[in-house]
């Protein structure tokens, strides 16, 4: 049983081909052919929606080989390529409910940057889900098993390997002459806390990762008394530099307004855009690096 997502995308496939001699096989080959580059996770999800693109002709199922070819074709520009949305199939309630639950936790662990640490893992779990949820399609009365066992196999590894908080590398301290003297009882000087939140490629969306932090720093907010709160948005090193510092901006105007839905002062936060100066993991040009994708939060 096809969704509404099937029948556009086969009309729109059936008019190319008789309107301009479109082959509908030219993804598919392009796909099977390219070299993928990008970061490790993209790198490995490109050979998974390979594969999942191949099984899918193989089963005579045109439609849904074309729509993972063209994931797999943008992972293999190193683009950000997302589970598929409940949404976009045509699914019972009781498998959406399942559905649904297993993506949220997918994208909390995306979050905590599973991505970054276990690509490989990360990469099968997402082809894996967007197979099941093709799988449940196809099978809207009944229970499936191959793919989505297979999914949960990799999440709860993935989960299992995560830290309870993910943090940027802590920086190297110089030895001192002297000890500090300093009561570990006391809480931090406001000019020593920083808050970090990170950002998905060229998004300025706060995921629930940031949320959590974002919880942290208002509920510090509540405990001090405070002249400004700093936020200044940053981008990595991939386009130009003049949108880098107008999306670093989007980030920083985020993170503001995420504050003042938790109560904060808008009359304290200043905010700022350091473009893609200022990077916390040091890269050529044009390099995506998601530690640099980031907004820091300091007090005053």
């Amino acid at each position: 049983m096809k969704g509404l997502r099937m029948a556009i995308l086969a009309a729109g496939v059936a008019m190319l081909s008789a309107c301009s001699g479109f082959h509908d096989f030219d993804e598919v080959e392009a796909l099977n052919a390219v070299s993928p580059v990008g970061s490790p996770f993209t790198q490995r999800l490109t050979a998974e929606y390979r594969d999942l693109t191949n099984k899918q002709i193989d089963l005579h199922d045109h439609a849904d080989g074309l729509h993972f070819s063209r994931k797999g074709l943008a992972a293999a520009r190193g683009d950000v390529v997302m589970p598929e949305p409940l949404s976009d199939w045509n699914l019972a309630r009781v498998h959406m409910d399942e559905l649904g639950s297993a993506r949220g936790r997918l994208i909390n662990a995306y979050d905590l940057g599973a991505r970054e640490l276990m690509p490989d893992l990360s990469a099968v779990a997402q082809a894996r889900f967007d197979c099941w949820i093709e799988e449940q399609e196809e099978n809207w009365d009944s229970p499936v098993t191959i793919c989505k066992n297979e999914f949960w196999d990799a999440l709860n590894q993935i989960e299992a390997g995560l830290p309870a908080q993910v943090a940027p590398p802590a920086p190297v301290v110089e030895p001192v002459a002297e000890p500090f003297d300093v009561d570990p009882n006391q809480p931090m000087e406001a000019e020593n806390a920083m808050y970090l939140v990170f950002f998905d490629f060229d998004k300025s969306n706060i995921g629930p990762g940031a949320n959590s932090v974002l919880d942290a720093v208002a509920e510090e907010v509540g405990r001090r008394s405070l002249n400004v709160i700093n936020v200044v948005g940053h981008a990595d090193t991939s386009g130009p530099k003049a949108y880098n510092r107008r999306l670093a901006m989007r980030r920083a105007n985020a993170i503001r307004d995420a504050l003042v839905s938790r109560g904060i002062d808008p009359n304290v936060i200043r905010v700022e855009s350091r473009g893609e100066e200022d990077l916390l993991v040091q890269t050529a040009d044009n390099v995506r690096e998601p530690a640099n994708r980031r907004g820091e939060i300091t007090f005053e």
